[in-house]
């Protein structure tokens, strides 16, 4: 076949450093749309994307040219660099070491954007630290807790 094609849907989740709640509601929507041009400057696309003050989710169509790690790194670089430009309250942000990623299915892409929609609110019963225990345990995904947290 002479064209590569791919249909690699992802759900990436990551925190704040010490998940510092810090991410604040007027520049929530700017960031969003600043880390889908990093994630299409990579030949992927942000489908969409739920953040409350201490970590998001990217719903993301996977590029097929580049590894989960060279988009997470771009990422976080790039939205770190730029949120520093939103005031002092941000001059020593940073997001945590590591990620979650993991595959979806295109027929689950809907719950998955109505879950990302109503963040706020879930987060209200569930702490960060528990929905990634429960991600995890889901996509069946071993993980050591002191390696987890940072």
């Amino acid at each position: 076949m002479p064209q590569s094609l791919a249909s690699i849907l992802v759900h990436i989740v990551f925190s704040t450093k010490h998940r510092e709640r810090i991410i604040a509601d007027d520049i929530r929507d700017e960031l969003h749309a600043y880390i889908g041009g990093i994630i299409g400057n990579h030949k992927g696309t942000l489908l969409h994307a739920g953040s409350v003050e201490d970590h998001i989710h990217l719903l993301a169509a996977h590029p097929r040219t580049s590894s989960p790690a060279q988009v997470i790194e771009a990422i976080k670089t790039g939205s770190s660099t730029w949120i520093k430009t939103k005031g002092t309250k941000y001059a020593g942000f940073h997001w945590q070491g590591g990620y979650g990623m993991f595959s979806i299915s295109p027929s689950h892409r809907p719950a998955l954007e109505r879950y990302l929609d109503i963040q706020a609110q879930h987060h209200r019963k569930e702490t960060f630290q528990d929905e990634f225990r429960r991600l995890c345990r889901k996509y069946e995904i071993e993980y050591d807790e002191k390696y987890v947290w940072d």
